[in-house]
């Protein structure tokens, strides 16, 4: 069952019951429009029952930077058992290439979704070293997350809890290091195109060597173009699967640049961990991942 509110500008309220081990309460939030090119956005949640929840997060272009209030989570990478994290509160999950594990007794916090970019911008760590893993924030920001946790905590409603994230990364994202020319470019390149352009293209296009252009995505993103435009085809079947016209999964495929449809089951499976009509049955409506049942 699903419920939408709205409780101030930019702020949309959604509950939704899964499974029978709870609620969640999730609350978006729009970022200042200055940030939209490194921050999509603000997610506070908090979930309530009994029993331990499971949801499965697939690869998204996006960094989500966890500020915890509650229990801990348990983090898993099926594919890549030394990213897994045993638990943590407040914690920044990096790009990654399949699918992960997020396991908890209920949460409360607020999730901020960065661009790759921004990530690197905020974060100013190599993305390469959170690619497949998920760190807890202490050991990315140092001090700082202990302080912007506690101002976060004691601030009391959600509207203003965004409005504080808004001013600490609009001052972050001031005294950053900006990204490389050559990054930026070809990244937007590959949004524009949904993954569907050819690296080789991409690299003539630039004008570069493949090996300089992965080298500099792994720094500042996390991982080479190749996989990131696996990453966004992925990103675009799910928008055309959840689209009110129910398209098939033929259509899906050949719209998002899969050679044909077995091409596209076989992806699909090996980025999520489930078939499309397992994922479409399982996703909550916060982008917050899919319930396992």
């Amino acid at each position: 069952m699903r419920r939408a509110d709205r409780a101030g500008y930019g702020v949309q309220v959604l509950q939704e019951a899964f499974q029978s081990a709870g609620v969640r309460r999730v609350v978006l939030g729009v970022p200042d429009p200055r940030l939209r090119p490194h921050v999509m956005g603000y997610c506070g949640y908090s979930e309530s029952g009994s029993g331990l929840i499971r949801r499965v997060q697939v690869p998204s272009p996006g960094v989500g930077l966890i500020v915890g209030f509650g229990p801990p989570v348990q983090i898993a990478y099926p594919r890549h058992p030394a990213g897994s994290m045993a638990h943590a509160t407040s914690f920044v999950a990096g790009l990654h290439d399949s699918h992960a594990i997020a396991e908890s007794a209920g949460q409360q916090g607020v999730q901020i979704s960065l661009t790759p970019l921004g990530a690197y911008m905020v974060l100013g760590v190599p993305m390469d070293t959170l690619a497949n893993r998920a760190v807890e924030l202490e050991q990315v920001l140092g001090g700082f997350a202990a302080r912007l946790t506690e101002q976060l905590y004691e601030t009391p409603t959600w509207e203003a809890r965004f409005r504080v994230l808004d001013a600490v990364l609009a001052r972050r994202l001031a005294a950053a290091r900006e990204p490389s020319p050559a990054v930026s470019w070809a990244w937007r390149r590959l949004i524009e195109t949904s993954g569907r352009l050819d690296i080789r293209t991409l690299t003539d296009e630039l004008g570069s060597s493949r090996q300089y252009l992965v080298g500099r995505f792994r720094k500042e993103l996390g991982l080479p173009p190749k996989t990131l435009a696996r990453i966004l085809r992925l990103q675009s079947a799910i928008r055309l699967l959840e689209h009110d016209g129910h398209p098939s999964l033929t259509e899906v495929a050949l719209e998002s640049g899969y050679f044909d449809q077995a091409h596209f089951n076989r992806d699909f499976r090996t980025l999520t961990g489930s078939t499309p009509t397992e994922f479409l049955a399982g996703r909550l409506p916060d982008g917050a991942g899919v319930v396992c049942r």
